[in-house]
C-alpha cells in the first residue's frame, strides 16, 4: 500500500458561534474556507493544478454551507479550475472522514495530491429541532434517534458518571486550553481571519473561558431536561421518549449544561496530503504519514458510544496498542463522551487532550475532526512524540478514527 503523508495543516481561530456576538459570524463559509485553503498555498507553494481533489466536511449543508462547500471554497481560494471538490457529511466527523477519504484516495493510488478539511458557521440561522430520521416512522421504530445532549444525559446516567466528575473535566479542559494559548502551542497551525475589505476578523481563539473552574460550573443550570420534553409536532414522540423506547427503565438524571458541552462556534481547517512520488519530486518535507483510518457504528439511540470501539479498530489496522500511542484527541463534543473513553480504555489522562478540547475551544462541527489532527500533530513535534490517534463521536452512533505517525 503506497504512503500517505501530510505536508501541512492549517486552521482559523475559533469564533463565537452567535450572531451579534461572533467574530466571524458575518462572514459566508466559504470565506472561512478560502482563507485556510490560501493559507495552504501560501505555506507550501504547491501548483493548485495539480490538486486531484479538494475533500471537504460541513455537517449542516443548508443556505450559505450548501452546494459543494469544499468546490466553491477552493474556486473563491484561486484554484485552478482542474482542482475538483466534494462535500461530505458525517456529522461531527465529517472532518476526520474527509482527511480518511483523502489519505485512503493516495494509498489506493488514485491520486497524488489531495486538500482535505471543513467547514462550520454555528452561528446560522437554526432551522429548527428535529430527531435524526425525522418522519421516517419504520426507522424510528427500529432504531429511534434522540437530541444529543439528551443521549449524553442518558449515557451518564446508565454509567453513573456524576455531574462533579464531568465538572471536573472540564474544568480541566478549559485550564489546559488557557495554557496551551498562553504558551502559543496552536500558532504553528492558527492563520488569521480577514474581511473582504483587508481588516483583520479573528486571528486568536474566542471561545475560551480561562477562569473556569469546577466551583463556577457547579452553579449552572442543566442544559437539556425541556429539551428532553420537546416534541417537534403533536404526535411526535419528545426526545426522551424515544431514548425510553429502546431503554425502557432509564430514567435519565439530566447533568449536562453549557460549560461541560462542547462550544457553538465558527471555523475552518484544512489538510494537505501527498503521496510519497509527488512528496519527492516537489521537494516537500512531509510532516507525518497517515498509519491508519477506520470507521464505526454503535447503538443510534445512546449515538454517542462509538469512539471506543472504533478506537479498539484503527489500533488494530495500525498494528498497535495504547501503549504505543504518545497523545490521544477525543473530541469532547460532551463530558460524558471524553470521560467515559478515558475511563473504558483506562488511558493516561495526561495523554488525552493535552491542550484542552472543545468544551473549552468549541466545536464547529464539520471542521472538527480536521482541527484536531492538526492540534495532535503539532503537539507531537513539540514533544518529539511519535503516534498520535484521533477520534469523535457522530450523530447515528458513528465515530471515525485516524492514527498519525509524526515524521
Amino acid at each position: 500500500m503506497a504512503e500517505a503523508y501530510i505536508i501541512d495543516a492549517c486552521r482559523t481561530p475559533r469564533g463565537i458561534g452567535k450572531q451579534g456576538k461572533g467574530a466571524l459570524a458575518h462572514l459566508h463559509p466559504g470565506h472561512l474556507g478560502r482563507t485556510v485553503l490560501e493559507a495552504l498555498v501560501d505555506r507550501n507553494g504547491f501548483d493548485t493544478s495539480d490538486v486531484d481533489d479538494v475533500v471537504w466536511g460541513t455537517s449542516s449543508q443548508v443556505c450559505e454551507q450548501s452546494g459543494d462547500l469544499g468546490r466553491m471554497s477552493a474556486l473563491d481560494a484561486g484554484y485552478d479550475v482542474t482542482a475538483s471538490g466534494v462535500t461530505l457529511d458525517r456529522f461531527c466527523g465529517s472532518g476526520i472522514t474527509a482527511t480518511n477519504f483523502a489519505a485512503n484516495a493516495i494509498m489506493a493510488g488514485m491520486e497524488d495530491l489531495v486538500v482535505a478539511g471543513g467547514t462550520e458557521m454555528m452561528s446560522l440561522p437554526k432551522k429548527g429541532m428535529l430527531p435524526m430520521g425525522a418522519g421516517n416512522t419504520h426507522l424510528e421504530e427500529v432504531h429511534p434517534q434522540s437530541h444529543q445532549g439528551v443521549c449524553a444525559d442518558a449515557i451518564a446516567t446508565l454509567e453513573g458518571i456524576s455531574r462533579t466528575a464531568l465538572d471536573a473535566h472540564a474544568a480541566e479542559s478549559q485550564r489546559r486550553a488557557a495554557i496551551a494559548i498562553e504558551e502559543g502551542r496552536f500558532d504553528k497551525s492558527l492563520v488569521p481571519v480577514y474581511n473582504l475589505d483587508g481588516s483583520l476578523a479573528l486571528d486568536a481563539e474566542q471561545f475560551p473561558r480561562p477562569g473556569t473552574t469546577a466551583e463556577s460550573l457547579a452553579a449552572l443550570a442543566p442544559s437539556f431536561p425541556a429539551v428532553a420534553d420537546y416534541r417537534h409536532s403533536p404526535d411526535a414522540k419528545t426526545f426522551r421518549e424515544l431514548i425510553n423506547q429502546k431503554y425502557t427503565d432509564l430514567d435519565i438524571g439530566h447533568v449536562h449544561h453549557a460549560g461541560n458541552s462542547s462550544g457553538v462556534v465558527d471555523g475552518s481547517a484544512a489538510i494537505l496530503l501527498a503521496s510519497e512520488d509527488y512528496t519527492k519530486a516537489h521537494g516537500f518535507e512531509p510532516r507525518a504519514r497517515v498509519v491508519a483510518t477506520a470507521n464505526m457504528g454503535d447503538d443510534p439511540t445512546l449515538m454517542l458510544n462509538a469512539p471506543v470501539p472504533a478506537a479498539h479498530k484503527v489500533l488494530a489496522r495500525a498494528g498497535l496498542t495504547l501503549d504505543d500511542i504518545d497523545l490521544i484527541e477525543i473530541n469532547e463534543a460532551f463530558a460524558v463522551v471524553s470521560e467515559k473513553f478515558m475511563r473504558e480504555l483506562d488511558v493516561d489522562r495526561d495523554k488525552v487532550n493535552v491542550n484542552g478540547g472543545a468544551m473549552a475551544l468549541g466545536h464547529p462541527i464539520g471542521a472538527t475532526g480536521a482541527i484536531l489532527i492538526g492540534t495532535v500533530l503539532d503537539e507531537l513535534e513539540r514533544r518529539d512524540g511519535q503516534f498520535g490517534m484521533v477520534t469523535m463521536c457522530a450523530g447515528g452512533g458513528m465515530a471515525p478514527a485516524i492514527i498519525i505517525e509524526r515524521l
